[in-house]
């Protein structure tokens, strides 16, 4: 695909979408740069993201990798969420860059989360998975890929390393802190 990046300091949309191409999550975000892991994306405190029936505003800044040469997850990092939360990686089909200079994917239900506090490190929504690959059919396939991305993950995760220990998000999450104030996209 021949997308184009925003201009750092951009903002921009991430939506997610459900397997049957139904809408899900859509999050305000600023586009921050790329590295040799990927591409940045984030989210002051306050802004938002909704999905149909939800919203909440970000409590904390966060950052989300849009990994190199993948299309099967997108890792956020969290500083001082005041539910321990620290990594949340969304498993996913199609991720990608469209030429709008947005990013789209397809949320697969399973994630890998690590909490600072005594809940660690784990892969959770097991049961939305297990629900959603009756309701939309998943192939035998994907599932069977992405739940070796999944353990892969937590492993990676739970090891700390690059780009799942703190360093590497941290100058990330400066770098976001740094920016100053930045309109997201226009209201929906």
């Amino acid at each position: 695909m021949n997308s184009q990046r925003p201009e750092p300091g951009t903002s921009m949309i991430q939506q997610w979408r459900k397997w049957d191409d139904s809408p899900h999550w859509r999050s305000d975000c600023v586009y921050l740069g790329s590295d040799m892991w990927g591409d940045w994306l984030g989210q002051p405190t306050g802004w938002e993201s909704a999905r149909p029936g939800y919203r909440f505003v970000a409590e904390s800044p966060n950052v989300t990798l849009i990994p190199a040469g993948s299309t099967d997850h997108a890792v956020t990092v969290h500083r001082g969420h005041p539910r321990a939360l620290r990594i949340y990686i969304d498993l996913a089909w199609d991720l990608r860059w469209t030429d709008a200079g947005s990013v789209t994917g397809i949320d697969m239900d399973l994630d890998v989360v690590r909490r600072v506090d005594a809940r660690g490190t784990y892969v959770d929504d097991r049961d939305e998975w297990a629900e959603h690959s009756v309701r939309f059919g998943y192939p035998a396939a994907v599932m069977a890929h992405l739940e070796a991305v999944a353990l892969d993950l937590e492993q990676r995760v739970r090891a700390q390393r690059a780009p799942f220990d703190d360093a590497t998000a941290d100058a990330w999450l400066d770098r976001l802190v740094s920016l100053g104030p930045v309109d997201p996209v226009d209201p929906r």
